[in-house]
C-alpha cells in the first residue's frame, strides 16, 4: 500500500478585531511619541507565549501568541504595552509588568505553553560553529569568567537567516541560544559576538531554574525572554561585561543596534 507524504498544516493567522483599540489605548497611556500608527493585530500560533510587532510607515503589524486567546483584558493590555514600550524604547511601568508576569506564570498558562511547545516547537539554527566565530568557545569563556561555570550546557547556534533587528534570543522552552548570523563575519570583532552571547546568558541565568527538569518551571520565563523585558537589575548585570561600551559602539556604527 502506498502512502502519500504528510502535508504540513499551514499556520493560521486569526484576526483580533478588538486588538487595535487595545493598542491605541496603551499607546496613549504609555505616552508614545508622535501619532499612533494604524494597528493590525492578529493571533498567531507561535510555539510559545511570544509576541511580535513591526512598524512599517504608518502601519504597525502586531502578532500575539494565540495562547492569549481568551486572556483577561489586563493581560492583553499588558502584552500590548510591552510590545509598544520595546518599539518606542520606553520604560514599562512596573504594575503592568507585574500583572503580565502573574498571568504568564500561572499554572494554567504554563500548561498551555508546555502543550504548544510539544506540538509546535522545533530547532531553528545551524549549529555553533560559524564561518568566523565559534559560539561554543565563546559560551564556555563567558560561563567561566562571568558565571563561575554555573550555567548549564545549552544548545547554541547561528540563525538560519539574517535577522534585521534582533541580535540574539534565548528560548527557555527549547533551552537554546540563537545568534543573528549577520554577526558571523570577520569584520565583526569577537568581543561584539561575546557581548551578545553574554546578554542571552543573562536571560538563561534569570529566566530559567538551575536545572531543566520541570517543563512548567522552564516555561515560566518565556514571555520575558521573547518580549525583551530588561529590568534595572538586568541592565546593571549587562554592564559588567568588560567590553560593554566598546561593543555597543560597534553595533551602533554598523547599524546593527
Amino acid at each position: 500500500m502506498s502512502h502519500s507524504p504528510a502535508r504540513k498544516t499551514p499556520r493560521r493567522v486569526i484576526p483580533f478585531p478588538g486588538g487595535a483599540a487595545i493598542f491605541r489605548r496603551m499607546f496613549a497611556r504609555l505616552g508614545c511619541r508622535g501619532r499612533a500608527p494604524h494597528f493590525n493585530v492578529a493571533f498567531y500560533p507561535y510555539a510559545s507565549l511570544s509576541h511580535t510587532i513591526r512598524l512599517r510607515g504608518e502601519e504597525a503589524d502586531a502578532r500575539l501568541s494565540d495562547l492569549m486567546r481568551g486572556a483577561p483584558l489586563e493581560a492583553l493590555e499588558a502584552a500590548a504595552a510591552i510590545l509598544l514600550s520595546k518599539l518606542y524604547r520606553l520604560r514599562l511601568p512596573a504594575p503592568i509588568e507585574a500583572g503580565y508576569r502573574r498571568f504568564a506564570e500561572s499554572a494554567r498558562v504554563s500548561r498551555r505553553i508546555a502543550r504548544a511547545r510539544r506540538h509546535r516547537g522545533r530547532r531553528k539554527h545551524t549549529g555553533p560553529h560559524g564561518h568566523a566565530h565559534d559560539l561554543a568557545g565563546i559560551y564556555q569563556r563567558m560561563n567561566a569568567e562571568y558565571f563561575s561555570d554555573r550555567l548549564p550546557a545549552t544548545d547554541l547556534g547561528w540563525s538560519t537567516q539574517a535577522w534585521r533587528r534582533q541580535l540574539g534570543v534565548f528560548d527557555p522552552g527549547m533551552c537554546h541560544i540563537v545568534i543573528n548570523r549577520r554577526l558571523d563575519r570577520e569584520q565583526v570583532p569577537e568581543h561584539v559576538v561575546a557581548y551578545v552571547v553574554y546578554h542571552e546568558m543573562l536571560h538563561l541565568e534569570r529566566d530559567s531554574p538551575a536545572t531543566f527538569d520541570r517543563a512548567a518551571d522552564r516555561l515560566a520565563g518565556e514571555d520575558r525572554c521573547h518580549l525583551g523585558l530588561h529590568t534595572p537589575e538586568f541592565r546593571r548585570a549587562e554592564r559588567r561585561f568588560r567590553e560593554y561600551e566598546r561593543a555597543r559602539r560597534f553595533l551602533l556604527r554598523a547599524g546593527l543596534w
